[in-house]
């Protein structure tokens, strides 16, 4: 980051695959959040999570993360709680009270104080809440029957973390967005909620409200989530090769074919390029 940071005045950062992987941070993180504060470089840390953004930075604190660093984060699972809440967008005019939520029980306070009634079998619900797989392991095809269930009744569904794939703990493990994806293959209508929309990152520039867009740089390492979003809001991507894509460009420094074949698939070319985030 110490060949980047003079480059810009403000960052906005993922978290999963740049700052830790889900178990634990990965080396240098707290340093170069320390040498970006000294520096007057703010930073916001923008996330795919399904969960609330308390949660998120309960998380992080308990793997070694100060506290101070983990007061300006937005997860996609507080903006889906937002979004259930307020209701306000025309997807909801014609959705009923009744939801049933596929995913772990890690992410349920994304329905803590909702006025919205939980259902336990998907023909007896008006939406779908898509979080991920109830269990780490599970695969798309172990929920063919219910995603086709749910098409087959037109079920809307919501995706509260529009990431494919992870890595946890060195494993790599589906997310809703592999689910969601499907969903639409199989002609369900799905409303997603995260990185890469643009909607997302007013957040940010809420926080950041002093600098200019052009001024400001996103850190992350999914192209398909953290570079095109980037990319659709304005900012300047900054790209972490040791992160989800590790496997295809190979290690350091990354192909530059594989590279340039990524950053054409998903129209965002990296302003920069990095190992790891590490000062």
């Amino acid at each position: 980051m110490a060949a980047v940071a003079d480059r810009y005045d403000a960052f906005i950062l993922d978290v999963w695959g740049v700052l830790h992987d889900g178990v634990t941070l990965y080396p240098g993180v707290v340093d170069t959040l320390e040498r970006l504060t000294a520096a007057g470089k703010p930073f916001v840390m923008l996330t795919n999570a399904p969960r609330r953004s308390s949660a998120v930075a309960e998380a992080m604190i308990s793997m070694g993360m100060p506290e101070k660093y983990c007061q300006r984060i937005l997860s996609s699972g507080e903006s889906t709680f937002l979004d259930l809440r307020e209701r306000s967008d025309p997807f909801y005019a014609s959705v009923g009270n009744r939801f049933l939520h596929i995913g772990p029980e890690r992410d349920r306070n994304l329905f803590d104080g909702l006025d919205w009634d939980e259902a336990q079998q998907v023909d007896d619900c008006d939406l779908v809440v898509n979080t991920g797989p109830w269990e780490d392991g599970e695969t798309v095809a172990d929920y063919e029957d219910l995603l086709q269930q749910g098409a087959a009744m037109a079920l809307p569904m919501i995706c509260a973390n529009p990431d494919l794939v992870v890595i946890r703990g060195g494993r790599e493990i589906i997310c809703a967005g592999s689910l969601a994806l499907r969903y639409e293959e199989i002609g369900g209508s799905v409303r997603w909620l995260g990185k890469p929309k643009a909607e997302i990152y007013e957040y940010c520039f809420r926080e950041l409200a002093d600098f200019d867009k052009p001024r400001i740089a996103a850190v992350g390492d999914s192209f398909r989530t953290d570079l095109a979003g980037a990319a659709n809001a304005g900012v300047a991507p900054i790209f972490v090769a040791a992160g989800i894509h590790v496997g295809e460009l190979g290690g350091w420094p990354p192909d530059r074919l594989a590279l340039d074949g990524l950053a054409a698939k998903w129209s965002a070319r990296p302003a920069a390029a990095i190992p790891a985030f590490v000062w």
